[in-house]
């Protein structure tokens, strides 16, 4: 079946999207890409959404063998940024129109870490005037405790399967890391109302196109909110390093990534997808090209510099020194030039979670 057949298909199956992932022509990829750029402008326009992202600790109780602030990894300089610093950050996001922010950190469950983030939730609302959308992604948590963040003005939650494949899962995670347990936190988050987000890492070690197929149709059976599609690149100081020999060459990682943001674009049209860091770690213009892949949201770092080499899940992390000023010009530009623009003042919340929900109320003016 040609590309051109193929895009005009109502549902992807398996083989259908493992032969849109293989395409390798530089004519049939680009008719991919097309296609799909054609549908995010039908189903979510040119705007840009901006997620301002906080990384405000790299403390993390889980030791996954592919990450860089892995509990086990004791070269990590370790930080827990004070909630002043922290409300300094969403406060420039507020002054500089970006609609919304994003809390990251290393995963935790102690009551002080939930906390604090209850604190810092509620804190921002109040600092934003309730305009300031905020997505969480701070890793598995009760649904006592995910209900504790919705309730206190979190509506977003961003928490990457990885991989939905269960073996596979088990050979990149130590044992007491539950494929399950994952998987229902996903569920639980449906359930409480958030938006869910979810996503994996492109080029992992032992990963086959046949995985990667298998974890879009995922996405769709979980029906899914927003997704956070990235190359994997290796850290010097994880266990998986030592199979960096058998990985997919950055080049491919890349052009790979382009064509799932893509495929997913077709096959849930009016989903969120970011372009993001990790892309650019890659190529200059990556996150240029996952936008006209089909991405359409940008996550600008609002972290301190001073904190930024702390914060590294990959080597060649991109803009650890461009103070978050810079960053913003920076990425205006570059959306510009490609003809989309920033969605100043706007949430951006997913369509596709409003087309779910009747009752779904959007931002204040």
């Amino acid at each position: 079946m040609n590309i051109n057949t193929l895009l005009k298909k109502r549902n992807f199956d398996k083989n259908d999207i493992v032969n849109l992932l293989s395409v390798h022509t530089e004519a049939d990829t680009d008719a991919l890409l097309k296609a799909a750029y054609r549908i995010k402008l039908k189903y979510v326009g040119n705007k840009v959404y901006y997620r301002g992202l906080i990384e405000f600790s790299n403390i993390c109780r889980k030791n996954c063998y592919y990450c860089g602030i892995r509990s086990g990894n004791s070269f990590v300089s370790r930080y827990n940024m004070p909630n002043h610093e922290i409300y300094k950050c969403a406060k420039f996001a507020y002054d500089n129109n970006y609609g919304s922010i994003v809390l990251q950190a290393g995963e935790r469950n102690d009551k002080r870490f939930i906390e604090k983030v209850t604190t810092l939730i509620k804190g921002i609302k109040k600092l934003g005037k309730g305009k300031l959308g905020i997505t969480l992604s701070v890793g598995e948590q009760t649904e006592e405790t995910l209900r504790k963040f919705f309730n206190s003005g979190a509506h977003r939650y961003l928490l990457r399967i990885e991989t939905s494949n269960p073996c596979l899962y088990k050979r990149l995670h130590p044992a007491d890391h539950v494929y399950e347990i994952r998987k229902k936190c996903l569920q639980t988050l449906s359930k409480i109302g958030y938006q869910v987000g979810t996503g994996i890492m492109v080029g992992l070690p032992f990963q086959t196109i046949e995985n990667i197929a298998n974890d879009l149709l995922f996405f769709r059976e979980i029906d899914a909110d927003m997704f956070g599609l990235g190359p994997y690149i290796e850290h010097k100081n994880t266990p998986i390093i030592k199979y960096k020999n058998q990985l997919w060459n950055k080049n491919h990682r890349f052009n790979l990534t382009l064509k799932i943001i893509a495929v997913l674009r077709i096959m849930m049209k009016d989903v969120n997808i970011a372009a993001t860091t990790a892309l650019q770690a890659l190529d200059i213009y990556g996150r240029e090209q996952g936008l006209l892949a089909g991405a359409n949201v940008i996550m600008p770092n609002l972290t301190p510099i001073k904190y930024r080499n702390s914060y590294l899940l990959y080597e060649g992390k991109p803009c650890l020194d461009e103070g978050a000023e810079e960053c913003q010009h920076c990425l205006e530009q570059r959306i510009k030039a490609i003809g989309e623009k920033p969605g100043y003042n706007e949430w951006g919340d997913s369509p596709h979670f409003a087309a779910k929900h009747r009752y779904y109320k959007k931002q204040p003016d």
